[in-house]
């Protein structure tokens, strides 16, 4: 159950700012985090917690405040506040989980923040737009909210998987990214809700770059309740763990699209296939070298049809393979076969990238790098003037 309320965070804005999400039964919850070594202090308290136990009651998030590089005082903010969200929710305090994003090296305003904690409590439930404004609550730079859901059959029974999440800039994620709470109703063993959780980050969040810039706050939070009377799902492989894997995967990846489609002066969203490849890691490694190459991304916005670039941010990208095997295609245009440049219509290629981004559409590449079975796909964005402009202005 999810609400959010505007707790005066935002100094410019009267935007929804703090989000809050509620099971009214302990929930299976698996998490995944940046691996940057500078680890905001919500990151740090959900860690701690998870390694001790895996049941957890509610999120509690908030923006203008990344709570990250705050020392020891960052910390006790954090507990503060999920001591306080405990009691207004008639829990312990480790049965909240915290997130945080905004500006790097400013606390909470715990003030504010303690002050709205009982209005999001006595708000659960009575507003049918709350899922929208909790995901409005953890947006910064974001041009648009985001937030999916999806039912699917599982023995016989309705399962519902939902999610939010936010994410415009810094998008380069190592672990999960941005900030994305996922909620689930089928019981599933906790080993294997975090191995599906894991799987599902792996090709979805994992996969989706915008600047290149791994946050310090990265953080995919994942609560299944298990309100949905069927037979707990304890093996991944089986066919009730197979369709909720799928789903799970399904939904995240709807949610990383939305992020990339979203960056920073974006026009438009770029999907990355690589096939070919001998395995998946090598194909996904690939994949999102070229999603991330700046150079790549600047002739996106141009809608320059500069295969080369392509073909560079392929070769360098760690991966071993053969250049004579190499094919791209950017859209229906073939732009090189087994390592040779193709004659083709540039001002046609030209003319589809630029009718997808005034379209806000997605420009698809295509890369082969041999014949193995590896295939995996990347999304990313182009690289504007405004992307510039935001971040030169980010704190002034």
């Amino acid at each position: 159950m999810p609400c959010g309320t505007a707790a005066g965070l935002r100094s410019s804005s009267q935007r929804a700012d703090m989000a809050l999400v509620y099971c009214d039964r302990p929930a299976t919850t698996a998490g995944t985090f940046t691996k940057n070594v500078l680890r905001a202090a919500p990151v740090q308290y959900c860690q701690q917690l998870l390694s001790t136990k895996h049941m957890f009651r509610a999120v509690l998030g908030n923006a203008a405040s990344a709570n990250a590089a705050t020392g020891t005082a960052g910390l006790e903010d954090a507990q503060l506040c999920a001591q306080h969200m405990g009691k207004a929710l008639e829990l312990e305090p480790s049965d909240v989980l915290l997130l945080s994003t905004g500006l790097i090296g400013a606390r909470l305003d715990v003030d504010s923040m303690v002050a709205a904690v009982p209005i999001l409590a006595s708000n659960l439930g009575q507003d049918p737009d709350d899922g929208i404004k909790a995901a409005v609550s953890i947006t910064t730079t974001d041009l648009v909210y985001k937030s999916a859901a999806l039912a699917l059959d599982v023995d016989g029974q309705t399962v519902h998987v939902g999610g939010l999440c936010k994410g415009s800039g810094m998008i380069h994620p190592n672990m999960g990214t941005m900030l994305s709470i996922v909620t689930c109703d089928a019981p599933v063993k906790p080993s294997v809700w975090q191995a599906m959780v894991l799987d599902a980050v792996s090709n979805s969040f994992n996969m989706i770059s915008v600047d290149g810039d791994t946050s310090t706050n990265d953080t995919v939070l994942a609560l299944t309740s298990g309100a949905v009377g069927i037979p707990i799902i304890e093996d991944a492989t089986s066919d009730s763990g197979r369709r909720l894997s799928s789903a799970l995967t399904a939904l995240l990846q709807g949610l990383a699209k939305s992020i990339a489609w979203d960056g920073e002066g974006a026009t438009c969203l770029v999907e990355v296939q690589v096939t070919g490849a001998k395995d998946r890691c090598d194909a996904q490694t690939v994949a999102k070298s070229v999603a991330s190459s700046t150079i790549t991304k600047a002739a996106l916005f141009g809608h320059d049809p500069n295969w080369g670039r392509i073909a560079c941010s392929a070769g360098y990208s760690g991966v071993s393979f053969d250049p004579s095997r190499l094919d791209i295609h950017l859209g229906i245009h073939a732009l090189m076969k087994n390592g040779q440049p193709l004659e083709f219509d540039k001002d046609a290629a030209s003319a589809y990238m630029k009718d997808i981004c005034e379209k806000r559409g997605t420009v698809i590449i295509s890369v082969s790098i041999g014949d193995g079975s590896g295939c995996a796909t990347a999304w990313g964005c182009d690289l504007s003037y405004e992307y510039v402009r935001i971040n030169a202005e980010y704190t002034t």
